[in-house]
């Protein structure tokens, strides 16, 4: 099993090590649907906006939560990127499967996310604490 560390959420390991299990593949990741930070706009080609959606779901994405079998080290060397060369290669060769979670995730990628976190736990709001 490996994470990031720098993501905060309540996804069920025994569930996520489980899905693993059942495919035999070599790798599962932890998809997630992070919201947009931002409003969307659509417009068309001329710069016309049709309509302002605030804070979308976004497609899925990795949300950095992994569990491996033996054969990725066949996929890793020294240099490599674990989200460019080893997750594309798994993907090609059939072998990437995504679990996906629909709970609480969050990436600490921002001094804010960092004092909103800090905050949840301060107060007993930690979601993502489930021991």
């Amino acid at each position: 099993m490996v994470t990031y560390g720098d993501g905060l959420a309540d996804v069920n390991l025994k569930d996520l090590t489980s899905f693993h299990k059942s495919h035999g593949k070599i790798a599962t990741l932890t998809a997630i649907q992070a919201p947009s930070r931002y409003g969307v706009l659509d417009m068309s080609n001329n710069g016309k906006v049709s309509s302002f959606r605030e804070k979308v779901q976004a497609e899925w994405i990795n949300g950095g939560f992994f569990v491996f079998n033996r054969e990725i080290f066949h996929y890793l060397d020294p240099e490599c990127i674990l989200e460019r060369a080893p997750m594309e290669k798994l993907a090609s060769d059939g072998q990437l499967m995504a679990f996906r979670h629909e709970g609480f995730w969050i990436g600490m990628d921002t001094y804010r996310e960092y004092e909103m976190l800090n905050q949840m736990w301060d107060s007993g709001q930690a979601i993502w604490k489930v021991w």
